[in-house]
């Protein structure tokens, strides 16, 4: 192992950033020389690749985004697209790839990996939507983003007395409006893995008016539905003044928390590391506070599992 690289790949998230430093460092500080391919298995396959060294990375940890940028790319979707990317890589005698990004950035990986390319995830994705993992890298910056919006919006809120539609990030995975709402006291919490039923909740909106309560706040993942309509429903039934909320891509961006800083750091020295065991299609990870590899395969086969006890527990403490 004399040359290894690393892409940023699917949706961006905080805390890329600090993985790319953790990868380049952790090369450069066993001897290796490291490569940094811009925009992705799009990128790879166009043949933009840098060499990195460790200025290249600094005052980089703090930052958002990622500084190797990350685009779609339907050529690598293809046989010939990837056979072209092996060839890249062999170019630029690439002997290891680290990949950061979620599940179809793995998938990637994996394809690479057939075709001989020593390859390792990072998980960057800020759904947490990763089953083989218990906390992807931006899922507590996202979180933290969304918090603190629900803490502003709960303050005009309660002035007009009105009910609040947070719609989050989550089209599969309701994790960021789980766990948001829950620290943000959310009356309400809807999340694909449960569903909703719009009539309780205006009943419950109701009834709370009845007992004194002079607004409310319903975090809403994007999967579910859209927010704008559920506040006109919402509005019409109740006869209460409805405001919906759309963070979208606010949540994407930036400077990662301490939590996030750390995981990539711990998870990118560990990429490094298996590289230069000659490991090839994994995925590294973190479980019950270990960091830990797992064939992709496997990784990606895991069923996930939907906290049900901690919605519980966040339904409990609405009432």
């Amino acid at each position: 192992m004399k040359t290894i690289a690393v892409l940023t790949s699917g949706g961006d998230a905080p805390g890329m950033n600090a993985a790319i430093r953790a990868v380049v460092r952790m090369g450069l500080e066993k001897g290796l020389k490291v490569m940094g391919v811009e925009r992705g298995y799009n990128g790879l396959i166009n043949g933009e690749i840098i060499e990195m060294n460790r200025n290249s990375v600094s005052d980089i940890i703090q930052k958002g985004g990622t500084i190797l940028r990350t685009a779609r790319c339907d050529e690598f979707k293809t046989e010939a697209g990837r056979e072209k990317a092996v060839k890249v890589l062999k170019v630029f005698g690439i002997d290891g790839l680290v990949v950061i990004g979620g599940d179809g950035s793995f998938t990637g990986a994996k394809l690479l990996s057939n075709l001989g390319v020593l390859t390792v995830g990072i998980p960057g994705t800020i759904d947490n939507d990763l089953a083989y993992t218990d906390q992807t890298i931006g899922f507590d910056t996202a979180l933290n983003t969304v918090l603190d919006a629900i803490n502003k919006l709960r303050d005009t809120s309660t002035s007009h007395e009105r009910v609040s539609i947070v719609e989050v990030m989550g089209r599969h995975c309701g994790d960021i409006a789980l766990y948001a709402g829950l620290a943000g006291g959310a009356e309400s919490i809807i999340v694909p893995e449960i569903g909703m039923d719009i009539d309780e909740i205006c009943k419950a909106i109701l009834e709370g008016r009845r007992s004194g309560k002079l607004h409310n706040l319903i975090i809403l993942a994007e999967g579910v539905g859209g927010a704008e309509k559920m506040a006109k429903h919402v509005e019409e039934v109740t006869g209460i003044e409805t405001r919906a909320t759309i963070l979208g891509h606010i949540q994407r961006g930036g400077s990662p928390t301490a939590a996030d800083r750390v995981l990539a750091s711990r998870l990118g020295a560990r990429a490094v590391e298996l590289l230069i065991e000659g490991k090839s299609s994994r995925v590294v990870g973190i479980r019950g506070g270990q960091i830990i590899d797992d064939d992709i395969d496997e990784a990606l086969a895991m069923p996930r599992k939907f906290d049900t006890k901690l919605y519980e527990i966040a339904r409990s403490l609405s009432r």
